[in-house]
């Protein structure tokens, strides 16, 4: 989800509507509105934060200025990491689970939530794992369980005011697997349940896709490059990009 000092999901999320071709804002507004009821244009349409500035990233508000308002007080944006292998081993295992907190008015980051878990199905995580995601196999040994990690999620969630019913928040994925998926499936495989906060996110795929009207096969990267914008942070870290 991010480095140390910003993340490409939020870079995305900064500077994407600056990007966009003139042509395609009004495309954007009318296609993405009904299905992201303002909530999501507002991850297009906000000010680059002072994280993102340092960076080099710059925006036009003249080409944002005329998003409406937004819906969501807080963007949660979430980026697991899981047990894998080639070919794919089941059941996959969420190792790594990661949340920004972002305010939805001034889209900067107020809180992280970061965790490893411990795989129990394969504990052992395999070379290809490792490779992939940075994660070696000393960062889970010893760290809690999924089910206690979720246990921590929602502690989380009620220290930073996510759980009153007059805030409004939403979980915000680069695709379906996170939380259509991955998350759901483990738990049914362990016997455990889904909050209902996990049950509603936006997929920043579709409104890329709405938005420029191409799909980005190899997802952030994609739409970074549709963008013209620098990717911050190392590719398949939960944590980390």
């Amino acid at each position: 989800v991010s480095d140390a000092s910003g993340c490409s999901m939020i870079a995305f999320l900064h500077t994407g509507a600056a990007k966009f071709p003139q042509n395609l804002l009004s495309r954007s507004r009318q296609a993405v509105s009904p299905l992201f009821p303002a909530g999501v244009l507002k991850g297009f349409s906000s000010i680059v934060s002072r994280k993102l500035a340092s960076h080099g990233f710059g925006a036009s508000m003249a080409a944002m200025s005329s998003f409406p308002p937004q819906r969501y007080h807080y963007f949660l944006v979430l980026d697991f990491e899981a047990t894998c292998d080639k070919p794919q081993i089941h059941p996959q295992e969420i190792i790594e689970f990661p949340i920004l907190k972002l305010n939805g008015r001034t889209m900067e980051i107020e809180s992280t939530f970061h965790m490893y878990v411990q795989p129990v199905v394969h504990p052992q995580l395999t070379p290809f794992c490792t490779e992939l995601t940075g994660i070696i196999q000393g960062m889970v040994d010893g760290q809690p369980s999924l089910q206690q990690v979720l246990e921590r999620v929602d502690e989380w969630m009620a220290k930073e005011g996510l759980l009153d019913p007059s805030v409004k928040s939403i979980f915000v994925t680069c695709g379906d697997w996170d939380l259509k998926v991955m998350l759901p499936g483990q738990c049914q495989y362990l016997g455990l349940p889904v909050a209902d906060y996990f049950k509603q996110w936006i997929n920043l795929k579709k409104a890329y896709s709405f938005a420029m009207g191409s799909w980005p096969k190899n997802g952030l990267l994609d739409m970074n490059k549709g963008l013209n914008l620098q990717h911050i942070g190392r590719p398949h870290s939960g944590i980390g990009e």
